[in-house]
């Protein structure tokens, strides 16, 4: 296959938000260093560390103006110095850097090839959305019998999560906005509270019996935190935080005391790949497993054009989205 020596691409040219995206026509295509491969993009997944990203508040996320996304599937199309186990023409997804684009530069570490059966496209989230789902579970202590609190059950990760903690045998108490509360439902959940209106903490506290959930999964962030606080079971509760779209919230230690005598965990998948991979691993072998049993299905995202890219993020920050996102360069 013959490689073009420039691609398009969406060009993050500002840390005011993805509203500066610009798809520019001339971008350089990369060469893939030692240990690395050069995909030609087929889907690139979008998330909410994209979000991040193009507001700046992504710890040590890149500068503008950067070619935006992470995550991306394709075909094998160059491989770089020392790269062994994969040959040109397979098809591949992981993250890297520069995903909405034509073309990108994976890690082979960091490249996974997609399941039997898999699109490109299906693949979205194998990488990103499906891991945090399993991660946030295994590090929360989900056991069968447990109630659970999963925030943002429509969304990626939410609708993975909520499939995985039923198969687990733990209840399932769900936020979603009214008009995604069928697609919660119809994935399993127990009760579905809105998450714009309802009093989150009375709720899960009438539903519990007023002992509060086992396991809260904190994906909101903002006044969300507090009522994830809130919800938790006193003295043996976890509350796992994985994301911030709706804003920082702080915690003292007065609260702990004397508020929220809660276990308090932060996931961060990058950190868990470098400070322990062995978990790491252990987290991808759970979610084959579970792949093979059929409890995760092939993903069906919805795709837009690369040159929509801006308005895909906007319905992924507005929360008006359901499910994975991704683009089609």
């Amino acid at each position: 296959m013959t490689i073009p020596a420039a691609m398009r691409g969406l060009q993050q040219t500002s840390l005011r938000g993805p509203q500066d995206l610009v798809l520019v026509d001339n971008l350089r295509v990369p060469t893939p260093g030692p240990g690395e491969i050069l995909i030609r993009v087929t889907a690139a997944g979008i998330n909410v560390a994209d979000l991040s990203q193009a507001h700046g508040t992504f710890l040590g996320g890149p500068q503008p103006p950067y070619i935006a996304g992470f995550e991306g599937a394709g075909e094998i199309v160059q491989l770089g110095e020392g790269v062994e186990g994969f040959e040109l023409g397979a098809h591949v997804i992981g993250v890297g850097y520069g995903a909405f684009a034509e073309y990108m530069v994976l890690p082979a570490r960091a490249a996974l090839p997609l399941p039997p059966g898999w699109s490109d496209a299906q693949a979205l989230g194998l990488v990103v959305n499906l891991p945090t789902a399993v991660a946030t579970l295994k590090l929360g202590g989900i056991a069968p019998g447990q109630t659970v609190l999963i925030h943002a059950a429509a969304g990626a990760t939410g609708q993975a999560t909520t499939r995985i903690a039923k198969h687990y045998g733990a209840t399932v108490i769900a936020t979603a906005s009214p008009s995604k509360h069928a697609v919660v439902e119809a994935l399993g959940a127990d009760y579905v509270l809105d998450s714009h209106h309802a009093d989150i903490a009375a709720e899960v506290s009438r539903i519990t019996g007023g002992t509060g959930v086992d396991l809260v999964l904190e994906t909101a962030g903002g006044a969300t935190f507090e009522a994830s606080l809130a919800s938790a079971r006193r003295i043996t509760g976890r509350v796992v935080v994985s994301g911030l779209p709706g804003g920082n919230a702080s915690l003292s230690n007065w609260d702990l005391v004397y508020r929220h005598q809660v276990h308090i965990i932060g996931f961060n998948m990058g950190m868990l790949i470098r400070a322990t991979p062995a978990l790491f691993g252990e987290v991808m072998g759970e979610l084959f497993a579970l792949i093979a049993a059929g409890v995760i299905a092939p993903g069906n995202p919805t795709l837009y054009p690369l040159a929509d890219g801006p308005s895909a993020l906007a319905a992924l920050e507005n929360r008006t989205s359901v499910g994975k996102l991704g683009l089609t360069p």
